[in-house]
């Protein structure tokens, strides 16, 4: 294993891809995550799978969600947190992206059927940062269980589908990702299918310095007022969040919501004078520019100004990793993570329950106690 660090090791990565290098799970994740009949997918159907999940996502179509993301924000602090004076940030906003990922990416709005996936995805996210020992009782045994009924669950989604595909007499619209995807292939395709973390360590770092919240509230209460009582957030509105778009970004950059991935030698290839044999595989990490000062001076320190202007220099601010297989979620966590800002800075101040709490990593890392916080409900009427 070779592990790529600075501004220069990622651009190296993130440039050749396909040339010295492709991407690389280890095989363990695959058992997790793969039914067996897709472990051996061809590079053809990978391609043809990003392809889709990369038009999916695009910001023509990420309009037509920022609704229904602002809708179910609201219904879900009115349910889950309005109600109460102190709560779990981690697993409420794990609760809302979750539900809205089922929603968008699979039209389910049953909150049994969410369900149906969130308990098993829970238990995948705790087998893969376990000893992979395939045994009953250990973790990772339950992981593969889990994954087995996760695919079991979205083959027969992917079968329902199918069905309203064919009995539709126009179906140039895809309604989901599933949808979409199915368009995307011919009969013989194949389909398969962090940002809670995200919004937990935004939702810390605004109890943890107040002037920046008092920034990010003026900046979304303009957007506020401008809409009527009943509107909807739009796609207008997210390009109008530019402070905290900024505050996110500087969340990202000192708690990156991945640690890193993974790629494979294809060819002997040298870089900084080591010779990296083929079959090699590589690693690349944020934390190697994002903690650097000789990118961003006094690292420790969140600072929001960081982003303004033309923001840190190219290959150091990586939160979603680089080139050809930069994140193709990336526009869609953006936008999820400000809409979720915009409504509960608007509805709520808080304050940390525990002052130095202390954080660990399950894929992505997490706040150990998920992060309790007092809430404080505004008393304006926008």
């Amino acid at each position: 294993m070779a592990v790529f660090c600075g501004a220069s090791g990622n651009k190296f990565l993130f440039s050749n891809e396909n040339k010295y290098v492709i991407s690389w799970l280890p095989p363990f994740f695959l058992k997790v995550l793969l039914p067996e009949s897709l472990e051996n997918i061809s590079p053809e159907d990978s391609i043809k799978i990003r392809r889709a999940v990369v038009e999916f996502l695009m910001p023509e179509t990420l309009q037509y969600f920022i609704p229904i993301m602002d809708s179910m924000a609201k219904k879900h602090l009115e349910t889950d947190w309005s109600p109460y004076k102190q709560v779990k940030v981690l697993p409420l906003s794990m609760k809302y992206t979750f539900a809205l990922a089922c929603r968008l990416f699979m039209s389910i709005t049953d909150p049994n059927h969410v369900t149906t996936f969130a308990d098993p995805f829970a238990l995948i996210v705790d087998g893969l940062t376990s000893v992979p020992i395939n045994i009953p009782g250990t973790n990772f045994n339950r992981a593969i269980k889990a994954g087995k009924v996760i695919h079991q669950e979205l083959l027969e989604v992917i079968q329902q589908r199918k069905k309203e595909l064919l009995s539709e007499t126009n179906a140039t619209v895809a309604r989901d990702f599933i949808t979409h995807t199915l368009l995307a292939f011919d009969e013989n395709g194949r389909s398969v299918m962090n940002d809670f973390s995200a919004i937990t360590f935004v939702l810390k770092y605004l109890a943890d310095f107040p002037h920046v919240y008092n920034e990010v509230l003026k900046e979304q209460m303009e957007i506020a007022r401008s809409k009527g009582p009943n509107d909807l957030l739009n796609w207008d509105d997210i390009k109008k969040m530019k402070y905290s778009w900024n505050v996110a970004r500087e969340a990202m950059r000192l708690i990156p919501p991945s640690s890193g991935t993974f790629r494979e030698a294809i060819t002997d290839f040298t870089y900084a004078g080591f010779t990296i044999p083929k079959g090699w595989k590589a690693h690349w990490t944020p934390h190697s520019t994002h903690k650097n000062p000789k990118y961003f001076p006094n690292p420790e320190k969140f600072d929001p100004s960081r982003f303004e202007s033309n923001g840190p220099a190219p290959y150091t601010f990586v939160p979603f990793g680089g080139g050809p297989r930069i994140c193709p979620g990336r526009e869609y966590a953006r936008s999820e993570i400000l809409v979720f800002m915009h409504n509960v800075v608007t509805r709520f101040k808080w304050e940390k329950a525990v002052s130095d709490e202390k954080i660990t990593c399950k894929l992505s890392p997490i706040p150990v106690d998920g992060l309790p916080i007092y809430l404080k409900p505004h008393n304006h009427i926008y």
